[in-house]
């Protein structure tokens, strides 16, 4: 017992150089070895040790001075207790007279090497405290150690009972823990004062090491380059945590300036702080050994030990623990009897095992500690708990309390010491992790469970400012840049967060062979908050626990299965951080009082809002004058926050979270054409912004880029509400619908600003005009906001989209005032002069299309260019049609305002074909323009020659602008090319044939004299009717149109007929009449099929109207076409029987005109009959037409 109480008292902590391996170290070599590792082999066990220096506040080191005989150390050196030059500021703590141990030493290690906490390092102590774990099995004494996790870190502290119960008499600090203590171990605890024989070694040894520093004045070395190295690099890194990362990542000051920190002891007070890797467990361990060198002794530890009592086990273990931490391949004793100096002997580390007295295996060693520390990993499994490892003097059993757990209802956490330490580094650790710029998401859950075990055990009222940067790095976790792309970003994350705490399902049953593990295999459970090694025995036993010090807590990221989910996550936590920092502002007081709980009315009014799109010209203006105001920095805040303070940038930060959270959700309601509930959300987003802009000294350029994408997204969310019409009760009802937690986000929001900066933007208007308007002006404020600070050039893709919009919601307002100047037209009845309304709306749809035009050519957008010139053209001709008249009977001729109007159309259309440029840009556009430029001109030709200006013009003159611009409406009709709209075009190609044929028809019969202008009109009418013809037949669903151009044809025939002289002529032109006729056999078969298929339609299905079964048939139409069919049919067949019959009598008898003859007598007889028989059905007359046409064919052997 005394012994390694004397051991403890003999090696105080301290910190020495990286080692070597033993044999590199030569004589000459004073300073501390470069950090590098080796092997030892001790006693024929292979031990693996490696040491590296991460800081030392060491002096160069000293070379001891060998004390001659006799000295006598019971008398004081005269530089006793005094600081010296060649020691620094850490003499007194080298040379033994330190502090007492501090319960939260590991925390000051933990703070100034973060980067090692909670991933790399398993273990953090003092080596006075690692040392004591690992002479368990050795020593009687008692053990009582505090034990924190920090992810797969445990941070290890003594608990010195008797100066904590001491302490807590008088601060009270501790007393839920002396309660506890006499409760369960120790129910008559009273004070053990310590030996005077304690206090005579301690002092004996100090007066030794203060006799034993060269004082001769001999050079001392300097430290090595590698230490410096180190030193500076860790220095550097101290100094710049916080420097690379946004304000609220930074360490906040009233965790550096806490006033208890220093009372608590968190300052790193080791001399040196070694990274220790023994076997495979790695530990950051602080000591304060005093090593000496120089000389023959390039590193030696010191130790005084009395002449009277040999060296045992522990002491042992203790000296060779000490020199593998630091790195120390020597030992030298002084030996003396009575404070007599009689002797030194130096020793090799290596041998210390194999000392007389001394024995002990450094593979037990070794097992102890992988024992140890897989019972404490698999035991201390919960963050944030405080656990208390005791084994009390003279006991084998040693027992792990979960005191966070067992004390919960006597223990106030914030009374607890170690809370706000724990609280602190689990902060440190999470935000070091996330100042990485290459951390992989495969932390993101081990950060999440960090935070959210920091936030639990601090008190909101005291420590606002901690909680609220820890909520927006929670926050910072859910990626909200790509909102597409959910299920792609999140899967890898829990694959890898699986992997990364896999090993804990794979060790955990194991854990059934011993006894200890059967009371904490399960994390979850409280009530299991007791672990024990039974016998101390147990950890000599190679892997008696199973190695599993790699087990981390189960921290897998949360799942979020939509976009939604994961931006409420965001929310939530962004909610509690604007809490904490509203909570922490002190002018509460002067606000007025508002309940969270009461939705704040969303409606917005003021006289600028009630004037339409004039209102919103106002509120523009007022818009770019704020973001103007912006660059200039101007700064309004109505909680009186101090611009720069911690709550100012928070604040700022997660407001800006917020916004985005609300734009990534308002961006996901309209992709499921949920509107209303988009609107909602970016009005939300928007307000937010506001807010963030009010309170912004210096706009960022990614911050305005943001507004810019805000309303983009709101213009479309206007557009899509001004197409949705129909469902505006549902979306009202989605708009006005909000939850608490938004209602408070918003009420956090008002402490700060009216949030009505954007409210021109965001309301639900029931009138299509202003949603359409408000659209436009969203997309040309966030094209405004795109000039500011170059974002334009900086950012293209968004510009362009920008651009494109804009573009296209000037075309649906111009389509919207054009259709409306439509609607007018069309209900003005009597009045033929065009109202000022109708002016006003052409000149509103033109303006809008022009500006359309001119943002997509500004982009090279020629197709959407081509679009809108064409709408262009269609406005043109609905001026066109305005200036027809009001139509009627008493209609005037065609106009020069139409012919202006219409000419202008033209040139749109024309404009928009050279726009495209070829058809290959987009076919079916310039397929579009090309029908649209055909029916334009089309349409003019068409007034031009049933309304003849023939008041203006000649008649000739007319003719041929008629027949140029038919001419052109052919041109630009595509018959041949395979389409939907092909039957449309073989229709009006058709069409323009038959009235071409039609007028130069009518020029014939009304034209005298010029014979050869007679022959040419009588061609181009023969010309175009054939092709008239052909045409149509092609078409399935216009036998009226076939059955009208034939019986002209056949008028045609007639009229060349009446100036022919001779009967051989005149039978020529009758039987191509006759042919003609027989030909009209196809427009028959047609209207037959039809009316079967109408007769047929009631039967099959009685619920459908037989009209509606064939829409394009005109029965009045058919019978009026068959009444003029049979009559000249009948007159052209008794033309011709009397022709024949003349020709008969006067030339020799033709057997073939006999049998023409003959046939034509018996069709004309049936076909008089036929005429004659009024109660026939028109089937039954069609019926009776096809057999005569079948005869005619037959007997003029036409096919």
């Amino acid at each position: 017992m005394g012994d390694s109480k004397e051991a403890g008292a003999e090696s105080p902590p301290a910190g020495a150089a990286a080692r070597g391996g033993l044999s590199l170290l030569c004589q000459g070599e004073s300073e501390e070895p470069s950090a590098q590792g080796s092997a030892l082999f001790l006693g024929g066990n292979e031990v693996k040790s490696r040491a590296v220096v991460k800081y030392s506040s060491a002096p160069p080191r000293t070379a001891f001075a060998r004390l001659e005989e006799k000295t006598d150390l019971k008398l004081p050196p005269a530089n006793w207790l005094r600081e010296s030059a060649k020691l620094g500021p850490a003499g007194t703590t080298i040379l033994g007279n330190s502090k007492k141990s501090k319960p939260f030493s590991s925390f000051g290690m933990a703070y100034d090497f973060i980067d090692s906490v909670g991933n790399d390092v398993d273990v953090v102590s003092d080596s006075e405290n690692i040392k004591k774990l690992l002479k368990i099995p050795y020593s009687k004494s008692h053990v009582s150690m505090a034990v924190h996790r920090i992810g797969r870190t445990l941070l290890l502290d003594e608990l010195d009972i008797q100066e904590l119960f001491m302490r807590s008499s008088q601060t009270g600090d501790w007393t839920w823990l002396k309660e506890f203590y006499q409760r369960l171990i120790d129910q008559k605890w009273q004070r053990k004062k310590k030996s005077k024989e304690h206090w005579y070694q301690k002092a004996i040894l100090s007066k030794f090491l203060y006799y034993s520093i060269n004082g001769d004045g001999a050079a001392q070395p300097v430290p090595s380059a590698a230490e410096q190295q180190e030193s500076s690099s860790s220095d550097q890194t101290n100094d710049s945590d916080g420097a690379s990362w946004p304000a609220p990542f930074e360490m906040p000051s009233s965790v550096s300036e806490d006033p208890s920190a220093s009372s608590q002891g968190l300052k790193n007070d080791f001399v040196r702080n070694i990274l220790w890797t023994f076997e495979d467990i790695h530990m950051l361990v602080g000591s304060n050994m005093p090593i000496f060198g120089g000389g023959r002794y390039p590193a030696v530890s010191l130790r005084l030990r009395d002449n009277n009592k040999p060296i045992n086990v522990l002491t042992g273990i203790d000296y060779w623990l000490d020199n593998l931490i630091c790195n120390v391949p020597e030992l030298v004793m002084c030996f003396h009897v009575n404070g007599i100096v009689q002797k030194y002997e130096m020793i090799k580390t290596e041998e210390i095992p194999n000392l007389e007295n001394s024995n002990f295996s450094t593979k037990v060693i070794k097992d102890i500690a992988q024992n140890i520390l897989s019972f404490l990993k698999s035991n201390c499994t919960k963050e944030g708990h405080t656990y208390w490892l005791f084994k009390a003097s003279g006991s084998d059993i040693v027992k792990l309390y979960d005191l966070t757990t067992l004390c919960e209802e006597t223990e106030d956490k914030y009374q607890n010491p170690f809370t706000m330490p724990v609280a602190i580094l689990l902060y440190k650790v999470a935000c070091n992790m996330m100042m990485k710029k290459n951390q992989n998401k495969k932390h993101y859950g081990t950060i999440r469970t960090l935070l959210l075990n920091c936030v639990k055990l601090l008190d909101k009222s005291r420590h606002p400012q901690i909680i609220a940067s820890a909520n927006y790095m929670l926050s910072e976790l859910f990626q909200l840049d790509e909102p597409k792309k959910e299920e792609s970003s999140e899967s890898p994350l829990n694959e890898n967060s699986d992997e990364s705490y896999s090993e804990e399902e794979e060790e955990m049953p194991d854990s059934d062979e011993n006894g200890s593990y059967s009371t904490s295999s399960d994390p979850s459970d409280d009530n299991k908050a007791v672990a024990i090694i039974k016998s101390v025995g147990e950890l000599s036993v190679p892997e008696k626990y199973k190695s599993i010090h790699q087990i981390r807590p189960s921290c897998t990221f949360p799942v979020c299965h939509d976009t939604e989910e994961r931006c409420r996550l965001v929310l939530s936590y962004v909610l509690e951080g604007l809490k904490s920092v509203d909570s922490s502002i002190k002018k509460e007081s002067d606000l007025p009082a508002a309940d969270p709980n009461t939705p704040i009315p969303l409606k917005y009014e003021d006289d600028s809002t009630r004037g339409g799109p004039e209102g919103l010209e106002k509120q523009m203006a007022l818009f770019l004058d704020k973001m103007g105001s912006l660059q200039k920095g101007n700064y309004s805040s109505q909680s009186g926050m101090i611009p720069g303070s911690w709550q100012h940038k928070m604040k700022l930060q997660l407001i800006l979270k917020s916004s985005k959270a609300y734009y990534v959700l308002s961006d996901a309601a309209m992709s499921l054409q949920k509107y209303g509930r988009a609107l909602r959300y970016i009005k939300l987003a928007l307000q937010s912004h506001d807010t963030y802009c009010c309170l912004c000294t210096n706009m960022l350029s990614e911050v305005l880029l943001f507004l810019s994408q805000y309303l983009t997204l709101c213009g479309d969310i206007q557009l899509m509400l001004a197409q949705n019409a129909n469902n505006r009760a549902a979306h009202l009802e989605e708009f006005n619908y909000q939850t608490k937690e938004d209602q408070e986000i918003l009420h956090s929001l008002h402490r700060e600003s009216s949030c009505q900066g954007f409210a021109w933007a965001t309301d639900l208007s029931t009138d299509l005009e202003s949603q359409l308007s408000v659209s436009c002006k969203c997309y040309e404020a966030a094209n405004e906001i795109l000039q500011f600070s170059d974002l334009k050039s900086q950012n293209p893709e968004h510009y362009v989209q920008v651009l494109k919009r804009m573009g296209n919601i000037r075309n649906e307002i111009g389509v919207f005032y054009m259709n409306q100047a439509a609607a007018l037209q069309s209900e003005r009845v009597v009045s033929k002069s065009v109202s000022t309304a109708e002016q006003q709306l052409w000149k509103k749809s033109f303006s809008c299309f022009e500006k359309g035009i001119h943002t997509f050519e500004s982009i090279d957008d020629a197709t959407n260019a081509a679009l809108l010139l064409c709408n262009t053209g269609r406005l043109m001709r609905i001026c066109a049609q305005a200036h027809c008249g009001a139509g009627g009977e008493c209609r005037r001729e065609f106009s020069p305002e139409e012919g202006l109007y219409y000419n202008k159309a033209v040139d749109y259309y024309l404009k928009a074909l050279r726009s495209l440029g070829t058809r290959d840009i987009h076919p079916a556009v310039w397929d579009s323009v090309n029908w649209e430029l055909s029916t334009t001109y089309f349409t003019m030709a068409t007034l031009q020659q049933d309304y003849a200006p023939l008041s203006r013009k000649a008649q000739e003159q007319i003719e041929k602008e008629v027949s140029e611009a038919m001419m052109k409406s052919l041109k630009y009709c595509d018959v041949d090319s395979v389409s939907a709209r092909q039957p449309l075009c073989q229709y009006r190609a058709a069409t323009v044939h038959h009235r071409l044929a039609s007028m130069y028809h009518s020029c014939l019969r009304n034209q005298v004299g010029d014979e050869h202008l007679r022959k040419q009109h009588r061609v181009l009418a023969d010309l175009h009717y054939s092709k008239a013809v052909k045409l149509f037949q092609l078409l399935k669903d216009a036998p009226c149109e076939l059955l009208r151009v034939q019986l002209e044809r056949v008028a045609f025939a007639e009229f060349q007929m009446t100036s022919q002289n001779s009967n051989v002529g005149k039978l020529k032109t009758l039987s191509g009449a006759l042919d003609i006729m027989v030909r009209t056999k196809h427009a028959f078969q047609l209207i037959r099929k039809e009316l079967v298929e109408e007769f047929d339609q009631p039967k099959s299905d009685e619920s459908t109207p037989a009209a509606d079964s064939s829409p394009s048939l005109n029965r009045e139409e058919v019978i009026k076409l068959l009444s003029i069919f049979e009559s000249r049919l009948s007159f052209l067949l008794l033309q011709s029987i009397k022709l024949l019959s003349s020709t008969k009598k006067k030339t020799s008898s033709n057997t073939e005109e006999d049998v023409v003859l003959k046939t034509n007598k018996q069709i004309y007889s049936q076909l008089l009959r036929a005429i004659a028989n009024k109660n026939a059905t028109l089937l039954e007359r069609i019926d009776i037409l096809l057999h005569l046409l079948d005869q005619l064919a037959r007997g003029s052997g036409v096919q």
